[in-house]
């Protein structure tokens, strides 16, 4: 599972990176050391031009989308809470994302996500869950492989209404290696660079190769460090979570 992440590089970076070609600047989402479901994310994706047919070139964008996936045929935007992850072994079968894993698939630029191990505190003797924060070893982005969707809000009448549509997205995820395996059982699913252009390309719809995609998480070495409980508050922020502590 995946619950709680940071994502902290600037738009102009990940733009860069990922070698976007349409950003919209009014879109501006801060740095978050502490990204929980339901907040607002970055998400590389690519569309075709909405006056276009389906063989148009797509184009690559960089977009504000809410982490937890409302499916279209979902009656309330809460559902999505609990629609934070999508396993690997079945993303491609569950009604909720098989549409999204053909049609719809993009990146969630992170710095590295958080897990929790239970412990025993040496004070007191009693059971604790002590949180880790867990990223490459030499600090790069990780492209972590998601899925998006669109839901038509009912209450809203006009269609060109900016309110009438959200977006929304789910993290993919898989059995955990490397130092993540020593403190949760699953883990995201990362890509590696040169899987991005078919993971994100609108015209590759082909469940099995898609899958082939997703054998292994993104080579290179993970790192854990044990970090303060204050990131289990959601409303606490700041680069100091990232700070290792004695476990």
């Amino acid at each position: 599972m995946c619950g709680r992440y940071a994502s902290t590089r600037a738009p102009q970076d990940l733009v860069q990176l990922f070698q976007i070609t349409d950003w919209r600047a009014e879109e501006a989402l801060a740095p978050n050391w502490n990204v929980a479901p339901t907040n607002d994310v970055w998400a590389v994706l690519e569309r075709t031009p909405r006056d276009e047919d389906d063989a148009a070139q797509a184009e690559r964008e960089l977009r504000r989308l809410r982490w937890g996936l409302v499916p279209p045929w979902a009656k309330d935007v809460k559902i999505g809470a609990r629609m934070i992850n999508a396993r690997v072994e079945t993303v491609h079968e569950k009604p909720a994302y098989r549409r999204a894993f053909v049609k719809r698939r993009c990146l969630l630029p992170a710095d590295g996500f958080y897990e929790w191990q239970q412990a025993k505190d040496p004070a007191t003797g009693k059971a604790r869950k002590q949180p880790y924060f867990i990223h490459p070893e030499d600090d790069q982005v990780m492209a972590l492989a998601g899925l998006y969707e669109y839901w038509r809000n009912p209450e809203v009448k006009q269609d060109d209404d900016p309110a009438a549509w959200l977006m929304t997205c789910t993290i993919i995820t898989t059995e955990a290696t490397d130092a993540a395996g020593r403190v949760h059982p699953r883990m995201p699913l990362a890509l590696t660079p040169d899987h991005y252009d078919t993971w994100l390309d609108p015209h590759h719809q082909d469940p099995e190769q898609l899958r082939a995609l997703l054998d292994q998480p993104a080579g290179g070495h993970l790192d854990a460090r044990p970090v303060s409980t204050a990131v289990n508050n959601v409303r606490n922020n700041g680069p100091q979570l990232l700070e290792e502590v004695a476990p």
